[in-house]
């Protein structure tokens, strides 16, 4: 307990050390590592070992589902495919108070949960969103926050690549019955951002769109059947077993790429550019999954998981304040650390703590992930927030204030998540996934 308490200490105040001087996140996580692994074993040892496991972290044929659904994502993101699933979600949308921002949301569950991408979805649906706001009268921050509390709904509802890398930091959990699972809670955040947007819109008498007519509805949703086809191939393939997630994530390259050269949207230069982003992409992806995995061996190695499960189940035993004690933890979390690294650094730690207390890994997973959906959309270090907050051309204290109403929704929503298992668990029971 000595051992793991001094490892503990050495790794988390090196660690933030380095991030409060600046050093990029996943420079930090290997010299931790390393400082930490010196305090226990040699010096040959540990170099010898961490740069094994740095290797064979990503030696995993499941991670190559990443590099490829992120690629699919930045193909959708440039083959104009969001247009048409905007104007679809206005179709859906129109008739609601603040139908605008209604639609907003709406196109970001659509092409979030296609490309898998927060700020990929943040910039495509809200750069075509929110000028169309001003136009309207629409308050400017009110409509940055709309597309920054909406934008990561995608996180949750698959294909999702931070679903997939929890996967593998989890040990295997079923990517399958991952996926499934993030339909309800996914739904449920976009609702409770279209709510919030409900009320806000009915204090302020924003407009209702004109009516579209059935014909004119018809030929929009036509349009806009084969960008949604993308959901049906992909994850029904993968959950009828047709295919793995890794090669449903080729499939998804393959029609999303045949789907923007018919629509003409994207050529030859085009796909250098989308090439070298997702390059750029993969290679930051991967050298955190790289890094992180070492520091998964060191804080195995000297028992850090166990010393927090011993400290936060001395705190209670009460499942109910355990989860509470893992939220608010990841909710500060979130506030300053991106959604991939801390995905593989706290699972190895608090996965053990949840499967304790009897919570299923697919659960877990959910909940995990809809804290730091949470988490990119909040301040200091939020991508999504600044992301947001470009696109609408205002600075960042300006939307705070807007986003609260959201925020304390989605806090509400991931409390119903974490103390429900059924809205995690239904879906993959049903499908008998587990």
């Amino acid at each position: 307990m000595e051992v793991a308490l001094q490892a503990a200490l050495v790794l988390f105040i090196t660690f933030i050390i380095q991030l409060g001087i600046g050093i990029p996140i996943s420079i930090s996580i290997v010299i931790s590592t390393l400082i930490t692994a010196l305090t226990a074993i040699p010096l040959d040892i540990v170099l010898f070992t961490a740069a094994q496991k740095m290797v064979t972290g990503i030696d995993s044929f499941s991670l190559l589902a990443v590099p490829l659904f992120i690629l699919s994502g930045n193909i959708m993101n440039n083959g104009g495919i969001a247009r048409r699933l905007v104007n679809f979600a206005q179709v859906i949308g129109g008739r609601l108070p603040g139908s605008l921002a209604q639609a907003n949301v709406l196109g970001n569950m659509l092409f979030g949960s296609l490309s898998g991408s927060a700020v990929a979805s943040a910039a495509a649906i809200g750069g075509t969103m929110i000028p169309i706001q001003k136009s309207e009268g629409y308050d400017v921050p009110f409509s940055a926050a709309v597309n920054i509390a909406s934008s990561p709904t995608g996180m949750l509802i698959p294909p999702s690549g931070s679903l997939i890398l929890y996967s593998l930091v989890a040990g295997g959990v079923s990517i399958s019955a991952l996926f499934i699972a993030g339909y309800i809670p996914g739904f449920l955040m976009g609702l409770a951002t279209m709510v919030v947007a409900y009320i806000y819109a009915k204090k302020n008498k924003y407009p209702v769109s004109a009516k579209v007519t059935f014909a004119e509805g018809f030929k929009i949703f036509l349009k806009a059947i084969p960008s949604l086809m993308l959901i049906v191939i992909v994850i029904g393939g993968i959950v009828f077993g047709v295919f793995t997630a890794t090669e449903g994530a080729g499939v998804a390259v393959v029609y999303t790429l045949g789907l923007s050269l018919i629509y003409k949207s994207i050529n030859w230069q085009d796909m250098r550019d989308i090439l070298l982003k997702t390059g750029v992409t993969t290679g930051v992806i991967m050298f955190l999954v790289s890094a992180s995995s070492a520091m998964s061996w060191v804080m195995a190695y000297t028992g850090i998981p166990q010393a927090i499960s011993q400290a936060i189940m001395s705190i209670s035993e009460n499942p109910i304040i355990i989860l509470l004690i893992m939220n608010i933890t990841l909710l500060i979390v979130g506030t300053f650390m991106d959604l991939t690294p801390a995905i593989l650094i706290f699972t190895p730690i608090f996965l053990p703590i949840a499967t304790q207390i009897g919570l299923h890994p697919v659960h877990f997973g959910i909940i995990l992930v809809f804290n730091l959906c949470i988490g990119i959309m909040t301040p200091p270090v939020g991508s999504v927030l600044f992301v947001g907050c470009s696109v609408a051309e205002i600075p960042i204290e300006k939307v705070i204030k807007p986003l609260l109403p959201f925020f304390a929704a989605l806090v509400a929503v991931l409390l119903l998540v974490t103390y429900i298992p059924a809205i995690s668990l239904f879906l993959p029971r049903l499908f008998g996934l587990i």
